[in-house]
Formats: structure tokens, C-alpha cells, sequence
């Protein structure tokens, strides 16, 4: 198969805020399936622009290009702008027409910016808001019905602006005990505990989700026989998720594969053939991106009918995605005054000053 067409298995990290000459030369020969931004990426609004604008003109084919812009501490364009409020904040407001607000905010700015996926709704349920699992002030809901109405609404909202969503972390963070971004978290919930709660959220909303990104769990569950990663599971991807729910042609991505979860686990070779084995078309290498060439060989070692029904579903879901909207600074600022009034409104005036900030042990999820 043509290195050109595995590299669409990709999504990769960028190095930084430009693209140089031998950036954009490897980019160019890799031919990544789609590109992931984070803060070392985001100086200026006119240069975030200039810099998808650049990986868009190296791609031969139209490029996913996506980011976390959840809300809160989880939103890399608040380097550059407003903050929105986050999950649990619209949560505890309880007011779906600020949500539904937040949605349409975010797909508007993205699309100006040239964003075409963000990773989110979040449909994790939180069982503990204080809990050190990376998902403090992330989720929708503490129930079931809360998550599906709350982070449906927010998808409806932000889908509608043409930007694609991505549910996650597939089964569940949600019952972990440690941050996957540095420990593989061990789940032992039963398949039934699993489908009656953590699992409904998704079940709910998977005609409604354009993608879902798979979290790094162990679940004796599906693999009893030995300690390994929900995100590298083919009981977890394929035989669950993928069959028995129904998400048979939906694209499926892993998180990112240079969490600690992983790195401590499985080795590099090993971790991105699993990956596609289990049933993800994409795997996502965010921060060592000088791995993404070996990251290209060892998808050779895959067999290639497995191959082409990944890319198959990568070109499926890139059919869906719209173009960007016409850069303009003026449209920008209107929309970071629109996300400061929400948060004013979501929070009250003083609560809406005090921006996340670091509280104890912070997770790496804020740092990336």
C-alpha cells in the first residue's frame, strides 16, 4: 500500500506555530490523515488562521484539523480569547439555552479559525466532580439522563455550524481512580454495570456523533487474559462498540497514544498495529511527531484488508467536513465578546473574572 495512503491513519501534534521549510517538507511526504493543535501552537489569532491554512495547502487531501475546545481549562483558544465556561459549570446552571449557546459559539468560532472536528462532547459521566482522572469540570452529567440531555444539546448546537464532533472517552473515564495522561487506569466494571450507566450516553448519541475517540482504560471485562488498553482492544473497538452498538462505519480514533497509559504499557511498534487492529482508523500521535515516520512503517505490518476499511471510513468522514469561513478579525472579536457574555451569564460577573487556574496537582491535560 502507498505511504501516502497510510499516512491518512494519522493525526499528529505540530511542532509549533509555524510551519518551517523541513516541517512542511515531512508533512508534505507524510500526508497525514488530519492535524491536532495545542497551546505551543496558538499565538495570535491571525496566525492560528495562517497556520491551518498552511497545513491545508500541503495536504493533497483535505485534512482533519482538530483541538480540544471544550470549555473551562480544557479550551486551547482561550490562550488567545475568552474563556467559555466549562461542563459542569452549564451543568450546575442547569439552563439548556446557555449550553445550546456554548455550542453554537464554539462551532462559529472554530469554523472561522478553520477547524473542521472538535474533540468533544465529553460523555463521561463524573461520579466524584473532585476526582483526579482528568475529568474535573469536564462532564455533562452525573447521571445518565443528564449527560445525554445536557452534552445532546451542546452537540446539536455546535454540529449545527458545520464543525463535526467526536464523543468521548469511550467506554468511560468516569470510574477511573488515577489520569490516564500518566497511569493506565484499571476499571472493573461488569459489561452489564457498564451498559446500564457509562455506556448510555454514548449508545444515546452515537447516530448523532460524527466520531468517537476511544480512552486508555484496562477493562478486565473484555480482556480478561491480560492488562491491556481499552484503545488497543479489538473486544472493546470491534466486537463492542463498532458491532454490538452499531457504530459499524462511524469513525473511531484512539486518544492520544503519548499518554502515560500507554507509553508504560505497550511499546511504540506494538501500540499503533493493535491500534488499527482493534478497529480505529486513526491513531493520534500528539507530541512525539517525530515518531510519525516509524509511526507510517509499522502500519505496514498491518493486514491490508484492515488497511482499507480505516481508510475507507477516514475518506467517509472527510465528506462530511466544510470548508472554513472567510478570515476576519472583526467577526473574531464579536465572537469573543458573545463567549465572555456567556460566561458572565453561566457564572455572574466576579465568579466570570476568576479564570481557571492551577488548583493542587494539575493535570496534564490543561498543559499539552
Amino acid at each position: 500500500m502507498e505511504d501516502r495512503l497510510l499516512g491518512q491513519l494519522l493525526l499528529m501534534g505540530v511542532p509549533g506555530a509555524e510551519l518551517d521549510p523541513a516541517t512542511a517538507a515531512r508533512l508534505r511526504a507524510l500526508q497525514p490523515g488530519g492535524f491536532i493543535l495545542f497551546g505551543r501552537n496558538i499565538k495570535s489569532p491571525e496566525q492560528v488562521r495562517k497556520l491551518i491554512d498552511d497545513l491545508r495547502d500541503l495536504s493533497a487531501t483535505e485534512p482533519i484539523i482538530t483541538i480540544d475546545q471544550e470549555g473551562g481549562r480544557v479550551s486551547r483558544l482561550r490562550l488567545i480569547g475568552s474563556e467559555p465556561p466549562n461542563a459542569q459549570q452549564l451543568r450546575l446552571k442547569g439552563d439548556r439555552s446557555l449550553i445550546r449557546r456554548h455550542g453554537a459559539l464554539t462551532g462559529k468560532l472554530l469554523r472561522l479559525f478553520g477547524f473542521n472536528l472538535n474533540l468533544c462532547p465529553v460523555l463521561d459521566i463524573s461520579y466524584d466532580d473532585e476526582a483526579d482522572n482528568s475529568l474535573k469540570g469536564r462532564c455533562y452529567g452525573t447521571s445518565v439522563n443528564q449527560v445525554i440531555d445536557f452534552a445532546g444539546v451542546f452537540n446539536k448546537a455546535m454540529r449545527k455550524e458545520g464543525i463535526l464532533s467526536c464523543g468521548k472517552h469511550f467506554p468511560t473515564y468516569g470510574s477511573a481512580d488515577v489520569d490516564p495522561h500518566e497511569l493506565l487506569p484499571v476499571i472493573e466494571r461488569t459489561k452489564e454495570q457498564l451498559e446500564a450507566e457509562e455506556v448510555a450516553p454514548f449508545r444515546a448519541l452515537l447516530p448523532d456523533l460524527d466520531s468517537m475517540m476511544i480512552g486508555h482504560a484496562w477493562f478486565p471485562a473484555f480482556d480478561p487474559e491480560k492488562r491491556w488498553p481499552s484503545s488497543l482492544s479489538y473486544a472493546v473497538v470491534t466486537r463492542f462498540l463498532r458491532w454490538q452498538l452499531g457504530f459499524d462505519d462511524g469513525l473511531v480514533m484512539t486518544d492520544d497514544l503519548d499518554m502515560g497509559a500507554i507509553l508504560n504499557e505497550v511499546s511504540f511498534e506494538e501500540t499503533i498495529r493493535a491500534a488499527v487492529t482493534a478497529g480505529n482508523d486513526l491513531c493520534m500521535i500528539c507530541h512525539r511527531v517525530e515518531m510519525v515516520e516509524q509511526a507510517r512503517e509499522h502500519l505496514k505490518g498491518v493486514e491490508e484488508p484492515l488497511l482499507d476499511d480505516a481508510l475507507r471510513r477516514v475518506e467517509r468522514a472527510k465528506k462530511k467536513m466544510v470548508p472554513p469561513d472567510a478570515w476576519s478579525r472583526d467577526v473574531f472579536e464579536s465572537l469573543n465578546r458573545e463567549i465572555w457574555d456567556l460566561r458572565v451569564d453561566t457564572l455572574g460577573e466576579e465568579r466570570a473574572a476568576q479564570l481557571s487556574v492551577e488548583d493542587g496537582k494539575r493535570s496534564p491535560v490543561e498543559l499539552y
